[in-house]
Protein backbone atom coordinates (compact mmCIF):
# COMPACT_ATOMS: atom_id res chain seq x y z
CA UNK A 1 0.00 0.00 0.00
CA UNK A 2 2.62 2.32 1.15
CA UNK A 3 6.13 1.91 -0.04
CA UNK A 4 9.27 4.63 0.59
CA UNK A 5 12.67 3.99 -0.46
CA UNK A 6 15.62 5.46 1.06
CA UNK A 7 14.25 8.67 1.29
CA UNK A 8 16.63 11.41 1.98
CA UNK A 9 15.51 15.29 2.74
CA UNK A 10 17.71 18.72 2.91
CA UNK A 11 16.83 21.68 4.27
CA UNK A 12 19.94 23.66 3.14
CA UNK A 13 22.56 21.86 4.99
CA UNK A 14 20.70 20.54 7.43
CA UNK A 15 19.21 16.56 6.76
CA UNK A 16 16.10 15.73 7.98
CA UNK A 17 15.70 12.43 6.93
CA UNK A 18 18.39 10.30 6.07
CA UNK A 19 17.23 7.27 4.22
CA UNK A 20 14.38 6.59 5.33
CA UNK A 21 12.58 3.00 4.16
CA UNK A 22 9.28 1.00 5.14
CA UNK A 23 6.19 -0.64 3.82
CA UNK A 24 2.39 -0.46 4.99
CA UNK A 25 0.19 -2.88 4.25
CA UNK A 26 -3.42 -2.28 3.59
CA UNK A 27 -5.73 -1.88 6.67
CA UNK A 28 -2.63 -1.64 9.14
CA UNK A 29 -2.44 1.33 12.24
CA UNK A 30 1.03 2.22 12.35
CA UNK A 31 2.28 5.10 14.98
CA UNK A 32 5.30 7.63 13.69
CA UNK A 33 6.94 8.23 17.42
CA UNK A 34 9.87 10.91 17.75
CA UNK A 35 10.54 13.35 19.87
CA UNK A 36 10.47 16.94 18.56
CA UNK A 37 12.10 17.50 15.38
CA UNK A 38 13.15 13.28 14.58
CA UNK A 39 11.54 14.05 11.02
CA UNK A 40 7.73 12.34 11.61
CA UNK A 41 6.45 15.82 9.84
CA UNK A 42 8.46 16.07 7.48
CA UNK A 43 8.13 12.16 6.47
CA UNK A 44 4.30 12.57 6.31
CA UNK A 45 4.25 15.83 4.22
CA UNK A 46 6.61 13.89 1.61
CA UNK A 47 3.94 10.88 2.13
CA UNK A 48 1.12 13.05 1.04
CA UNK A 49 3.12 14.73 -1.80
CA UNK A 50 2.93 18.04 0.19
CA UNK A 51 6.80 18.23 0.05
CA UNK A 52 8.99 16.65 -2.04
CA UNK A 53 12.13 13.88 -1.09
CA UNK A 54 15.52 15.72 -1.63
CA UNK A 55 16.32 12.12 -3.32
CA UNK A 56 14.64 8.33 -2.68
CA UNK A 57 10.99 7.22 -3.56
CA UNK A 58 7.11 6.80 -2.45
CA UNK A 59 5.16 4.78 -3.90
CA UNK A 60 1.35 4.75 -2.89
CA UNK A 61 -1.22 1.73 -4.13
CA UNK A 62 1.93 1.41 -7.03
CA UNK A 63 1.56 5.43 -7.62
CA UNK A 64 4.29 7.32 -7.25
CA UNK A 65 3.69 10.57 -5.30
CA UNK A 66 5.91 12.80 -7.63
CA UNK A 67 4.62 11.53 -10.97
CA UNK A 68 0.99 10.60 -10.09
CA UNK A 69 0.45 13.42 -7.12
CA UNK A 70 -3.48 14.37 -7.72
CA UNK A 71 -4.03 10.59 -7.95
CA UNK A 72 -2.38 10.19 -4.58
CA UNK A 73 -4.04 12.91 -3.48
CA UNK A 74 -7.11 11.38 -3.88
CA UNK A 75 -6.46 8.26 -1.61
CA UNK A 76 -5.69 10.06 1.35
CA UNK A 77 -7.16 12.15 4.08
CA UNK A 78 -4.45 14.64 5.69
CA UNK A 79 -4.87 16.37 9.08
CA UNK A 80 -1.69 18.66 9.60
CA UNK A 81 -0.48 19.68 12.86
CA UNK A 82 -2.66 22.94 11.95
CA UNK A 83 -5.73 21.90 10.41
CA UNK A 84 -6.50 23.96 7.22
CA UNK A 85 -9.48 25.67 8.68
CA UNK A 86 -11.44 29.08 7.58
CA UNK A 87 -12.19 30.68 10.58
CA UNK A 88 -14.60 32.72 8.83
CA UNK A 89 -17.13 29.80 7.57
CA UNK A 90 -19.27 27.70 9.58
CA UNK A 91 -19.08 24.04 10.14
CA UNK A 92 -21.16 22.57 7.36
CA UNK A 93 -20.04 25.32 4.50
CA UNK A 94 -16.54 24.61 5.30
CA UNK A 95 -16.84 20.53 4.96
CA UNK A 96 -19.26 21.17 1.95
CA UNK A 97 -16.29 23.36 0.85
CA UNK A 98 -14.16 20.96 1.13
CA UNK A 99 -16.23 18.32 -0.34
CA UNK A 100 -16.06 20.10 -2.89
CA UNK A 101 -12.25 20.38 -3.40
CA UNK A 102 -11.59 16.67 -3.24
CA UNK A 103 -14.02 15.75 -6.19
CA UNK A 104 -17.09 14.07 -4.29
CA UNK A 105 -19.65 14.04 -6.67
CA UNK A 106 -21.92 16.81 -6.92
CA UNK A 107 -25.16 14.72 -6.14
CA UNK A 108 -23.65 13.07 -3.20
CA UNK A 109 -22.10 16.10 -1.53
CA UNK A 110 -24.93 17.14 1.00
CA UNK A 111 -25.64 13.38 2.02
CA UNK A 112 -21.89 12.85 2.24
CA UNK A 113 -21.76 16.22 4.83
CA UNK A 114 -24.90 14.95 6.73
CA UNK A 115 -22.87 11.98 6.94
CA UNK A 116 -19.19 13.29 8.07
CA UNK A 117 -20.86 15.88 10.18
CA UNK A 118 -22.20 12.83 12.29
CA UNK A 119 -19.00 10.47 12.12
CA UNK A 120 -17.11 13.55 14.10
CA UNK A 121 -19.64 14.36 16.31
CA UNK A 122 -20.15 17.83 14.75
CA UNK A 123 -24.24 17.97 14.36
CA UNK A 124 -25.09 19.91 17.39
CA UNK A 125 -22.29 22.60 16.44
CA UNK A 126 -22.84 22.49 11.87
CA UNK A 127 -24.51 25.96 12.19
CA UNK A 128 -21.70 27.31 14.01
CA UNK A 129 -18.88 29.51 12.94
CA UNK A 130 -15.24 27.74 13.07
CA UNK A 131 -13.32 30.53 15.21
CA UNK A 132 -15.65 30.31 18.23
CA UNK A 133 -15.35 26.65 18.37
CA UNK A 134 -12.76 25.20 21.07
CA UNK A 135 -9.62 23.84 19.47
CA UNK A 136 -11.28 20.51 20.45
CA UNK A 137 -14.41 20.91 17.87
CA UNK A 138 -11.73 22.36 15.17
CA UNK A 139 -9.99 19.61 15.74
CA UNK A 140 -13.14 16.95 15.12
CA UNK A 141 -13.80 19.74 11.93
CA UNK A 142 -9.69 19.14 10.99
CA UNK A 143 -10.59 15.43 10.79
CA UNK A 144 -13.58 15.77 8.86
CA UNK A 145 -12.04 17.54 6.04
CA UNK A 146 -9.09 15.06 5.92
CA UNK A 147 -11.98 12.01 5.31
CA UNK A 148 -14.72 13.87 3.51
CA UNK A 149 -13.82 11.54 0.51
CA UNK A 150 -13.69 8.30 2.20
CA UNK A 151 -10.15 7.79 1.54
CA UNK A 152 -7.89 4.58 1.91
CA UNK A 153 -5.34 6.47 3.67
CA UNK A 154 -5.51 8.16 6.75
CA UNK A 155 -2.46 10.21 8.07
CA UNK A 156 -2.98 12.25 10.85
CA UNK A 157 -0.08 14.66 12.36
CA UNK A 158 -0.32 15.58 16.42
CA UNK A 159 -4.12 15.18 16.23
CA UNK A 160 -4.25 16.14 20.02
CA UNK A 161 -1.87 18.82 20.10
CA UNK A 162 -3.11 21.26 22.51
CA UNK A 163 -5.88 19.71 23.82
CA UNK A 164 -7.03 19.31 27.56
CA UNK A 165 -7.77 15.51 28.79
CA UNK A 166 -11.44 15.34 28.22
CA UNK A 167 -11.11 16.85 24.17
CA UNK A 168 -7.60 14.52 23.77
CA UNK A 169 -10.12 11.33 25.08
CA UNK A 170 -12.78 12.30 22.42
CA UNK A 171 -10.65 13.33 19.61
CA UNK A 172 -8.83 9.41 20.32
CA UNK A 173 -12.12 7.50 20.36
CA UNK A 174 -13.30 9.51 16.71
CA UNK A 175 -10.19 7.81 15.25
CA UNK A 176 -10.46 4.36 16.91
CA UNK A 177 -13.93 4.89 15.09
CA UNK A 178 -12.53 5.99 11.34
CA UNK A 179 -9.45 3.23 11.70
CA UNK A 180 -12.05 -0.02 10.24
CA UNK A 181 -11.13 -0.55 6.43
CA UNK A 182 -8.70 2.19 6.56
CA UNK A 183 -4.90 2.39 6.83
CA UNK A 184 -4.25 4.88 9.56
CA UNK A 185 -0.72 6.67 10.14
CA UNK A 186 -0.83 8.73 13.29
CA UNK A 187 2.50 11.12 14.20
CA UNK A 188 2.92 12.04 17.41
CA UNK A 189 5.02 12.10 20.45
CA UNK A 190 2.41 11.29 23.08
CA UNK A 191 3.40 7.49 24.29
CA UNK A 192 0.20 6.68 25.67
CA UNK A 193 -1.67 7.92 22.59
CA UNK A 194 0.50 5.41 20.62
CA UNK A 195 -0.55 2.46 22.91
CA UNK A 196 -4.25 3.03 22.50
CA UNK A 197 -4.33 3.23 18.77
CA UNK A 198 -1.35 1.63 16.76
CA UNK A 199 -0.43 -1.71 16.00
CA UNK A 200 3.39 -1.44 15.11
CA UNK A 201 5.67 1.36 15.76
CA UNK A 202 8.21 3.39 14.05
CA UNK A 203 10.80 5.17 16.01
CA UNK A 204 12.21 7.83 14.05
CA UNK A 205 15.13 9.41 15.97
CA UNK A 206 17.38 12.53 14.34
CA UNK A 207 15.83 11.12 10.64
CA UNK A 208 15.94 7.92 11.02
CA UNK A 209 14.21 4.85 11.22
CA UNK A 210 15.99 3.41 15.10
CA UNK A 211 12.91 0.65 15.67
CA UNK A 212 9.88 -0.44 13.55
CA UNK A 213 8.29 -3.86 14.35
CA UNK A 214 4.84 -4.47 16.40
CA UNK A 215 3.83 -2.73 19.52
CA UNK A 216 3.28 -6.07 21.16
CA UNK A 217 6.88 -7.19 20.11
CA UNK A 218 8.46 -3.60 21.22
CA UNK A 219 6.85 -4.13 25.07
CA UNK A 220 8.46 -7.42 25.06
CA UNK A 221 12.50 -7.52 25.79
CA UNK A 222 15.14 -10.24 24.61
CA UNK A 223 14.03 -12.11 27.90
CA UNK A 224 10.76 -12.01 27.43
CA UNK A 225 10.09 -9.72 30.26
CA UNK A 226 7.18 -7.12 29.51
CA UNK A 227 8.74 -3.50 29.64
CA UNK A 228 6.58 -0.28 28.98
CA UNK A 229 6.80 1.99 25.44
CA UNK A 230 8.47 4.32 27.34
CA UNK A 231 11.54 2.52 28.58
CA UNK A 232 11.68 1.43 24.63
CA UNK A 233 11.69 4.79 23.31
CA UNK A 234 13.77 6.99 25.88
CA UNK A 235 16.14 3.88 25.14
CA UNK A 236 16.08 4.05 21.60
CA UNK A 237 15.94 7.79 21.43
CA UNK A 238 18.61 9.16 23.69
Amino acid sequence: MIRTEKLNKFFGSTQALKGVSFEIQKGEIVGFLGRNGAGKTTLMRILTSYLPASSGAVTIDGKDVLKDSLAVRRKIGYLPETPPLYPNMTVRDYVRFAAQLKDVPAKGISAQVEKILDQCYLRKVAHRTISVLSKGYQQRVGIAQAIINDPQILILDEPTNGLDPVQIQRVRELIKNLEKDRTVIISTHILSEIEQIAQRVLIIKDGEIVADDALSNLLCDEQGWQQSLEEVFLRLSQ
